[in-house]
């Protein structure tokens, strides 16, 4: 048999987790993928080949789906070192919640959760950036997704609905125990990466003090233009999406989450 990883990053996209990615590969006692986000869990068995929004097909067909490509990823990390993988859409995606439940059981996972109507609008401008996205307002976006995702729209287009957290987190935990789970606020990645960081190594279990900083940004090269957050407006149209679930994000976490709902 070969290797699997010991710990998925699986959430939220835009939160940040991709720069946790690279601030955790430099740890010794630690492996990260290469690619860093595979989606391994996110089909049985091969991705779609047709359908999908703009840019789908070529990302599906980026999956390492099948089970022996996947070992490899980590077949050389070093004697002791425990392996890991950032895939932002495992915590969105339940089926991969079951998978992985089935074939890691004892799995570390951790989230990286941001304000919602900041992460809906982060992730329009990214595809609005790359030349993906046909629509030029984010209200519209945002109504048309309903449409989008019956059609088949992969999930990165999925702007509300992967701000949803409450409903995922409470899935993930019906599937694992709390203690195998860290969720952490972005802004905390953001303002205190070093002590952030110490936070995700005692929880996986390896030495601190090793990672001082967390780069503050990690952008793709093919993604220009407006990179602002959200107007008033923009903010207010989005915010009705959240405004059921972030209470029970609240709940679930301890945290007062007041400022999600302004």
């Amino acid at each position: 048999m070969g290797r699997l990883p010991d710990f998925l990053l699986l959430g939220a996209p835009k939160c940040g987790t991709s720069a946790l990615h690279a601030a955790l590969a430099r740890h010794p006692g630690l492996f990260l993928s290469e690619p860093k986000e595979p989606k391994f869990f996110l089909t049985d068995g091969p991705p779609p080949s047709s359908g999908g929004g703009p840019g789908d097909l070529p990302t599906w067909g980026e999956h390492v789906w099948n089970r022996d490509d996947y070992e490899a990823l980590f077949a050389a990390a070093p004697p002791g070192a425990l392996c890991g993988e950032s895939t932002v859409f495992y915590l969105y995606d339940r089926d991969a919640q079951a998978r992985i439940r089935k074939l890691l059981p004892d799995a570390r996972l951790i989230a990286v959760l941001r304000d919602p109507a900041e992460r809906a609008h982060s992730n329009w401008a990214h595809l609005r950036g790359a030349g993906l996205e046909p629509e030029a307002d984010f209200a519209t976006a945002l109504d048309r997704e309903p449409d989008r995702i019956a059609a088949g729209w992969a999930h990165f287009w999925h702007y509300a609905a992967q701000g949803r957290y409450g409903e995922q987190l409470d899935d993930l935990y019906g599937l694992f125990p709390r203690e195998q789970v860290l969720v952490i606020r972005y802004r905390e990645l953001r303002d205190a990466p070093g002590e952030t960081a110490d936070r995700v190594c005692r929880f996986l279990g390896v030495e601190t003090g090793l990672i001082s900083e967390v780069p503050r940004h990690n952008v793709r090269p093919d993604v220009h233009g407006r990179t602002s957050g959200a107007t008033a407006a923009e903010r207010a149209a989005a915010l009705p999406r959240f405004a059921d679930d972030v209470p029970r994000v609240a709940e679930l976490t301890g945290w007062d989450l007041a400022d999600w709902l302004r």
